[in-house]
């Protein structure tokens, strides 16, 4: 099959379908009518001599060809976009362009606001979605170009991915202002004679302060594990129980509690964040002005 005799732009809507898992949702993501994307997928159906979609209730399962096809499909896409891209002067003053950044939630709150603080007074039409992306899947949504950067731990992935080291973040204890046995100061025997809450979004395993008690033959009594830091700011609030967490967004909680930040009575390596970004925009002006912005940033927090 010659490409000349391809419409690129069915696969445009072929990813749309699939992203959004509706013809529906994918016709108002496109600004088109159903009518027009119901054909487009016809017409993709026929090219490619397969139903790429089977609906199932309200959703469009993709079929074992539209899986196996739909990340080089998303790759030769974002390709042509930043050869596009890189054709024309990226400038903030002017652009609409919207950035999708992945992030922990831990970073989310610390980042954003003077994220857009600073991106809204450099480019006002400019836009910036957050979300969350398994690890496991971060590599090929930044090579996809779904993602545009990524900010996470030190993680194995492959050359493809540029990284950037970002400045780190230390670890605090979060305590209640009249705490009856702690107060303005925290040793390590003050420190585990408490009860404590460990925030993780899995199931079971230790926290990093966790893993240098046991290497030092010590273990701290975990009272309760939750999914989320607010939630154990407002059961800190409510309770003698003491929180360990990355300082920075402490800090931002801790405007609405007024708990005690204390220094942790142990030495742990700093919490190191990284910048990642897929090697095809590299060079790409819209996504190196991001990154900056983004470095810029964390370099002003405290």
């Amino acid at each position: 099959m010659h490409i000349a005799k391809v419409d690129l732009n069915l696969f445009v809507v072929f990813d749309a379908i699939y992203t959004e898992g509706s013809l529906t949702r994918a016709s108002l993501k496109m600004n088109l009518t159903q009518p027009a994307i119901s054909h487009a997928l016809a017409r993709l159906r026929t090219l490619l001599n397969d139903a790429l979609f089977e609906r199932q209730g309200h959703v469009m399962v993709p079929t074992p060809l539209a899986r196996s096809i739909i990340e080089p499909v998303r790759q030769a896409l974002r390709g042509f976009e930043v050869t596009l891209n890189g054709a024309e002067r990226f400038d903030p003053a002017t652009s609409e362009r919207t950035f999708t950044l992945a992030m922990r939630d831990v970073v989310e709150p610390t980042i954003l606001p003077p994220l857009m603080a600073r991106i809204a007074q450099a480019a006002p039409s400019v836009g910036v979605n957050a979300l969350r992306v398994a690890r496991g899947d971060l590599e090929g949504e930044l090579a996809a170009g779904s993602i545009d950067a990524a900010i996470d731990l030190l993680l194995p992935l492959s050359k493809d991915i540029r990284q950037m080291r970002l400045p780190s973040d230390q670890t605090v204890v979060l305590v209640r202002a009249g705490h009856p046995q702690v107060q303005h100061a925290l040793d390590l025997e003050m420190y585990l004679r408490q009860e404590h809450i460990q925030v993780s979004s899995r199931r079971s395993g230790p926290s990093l302060e966790d893993v240098e008690l046991s290497r030092r033959g010590l273990q701290r009594r975990i009272r309760m594990r939750c999914q989320h830091y607010y939630t154990a700011c407002t059961v800190v609030s409510q309770t003698d129980l003491l929180l360990t967490m990355p300082e920075r967004y402490g800090q931002v909680l801790n405007q609405q509690f007024g708990h005690q930040l204390l220094a942790l009575p142990l030495e742990l390596a700093h919490i190191d964040n990284q910048l990642y970004w897929h090697a095809n925009v590299d060079s790409d002006p819209a996504n190196r002005w991001l990154r900056e912005q983004i470095a810029e940033v964390l370099n002003t927090l405290p």
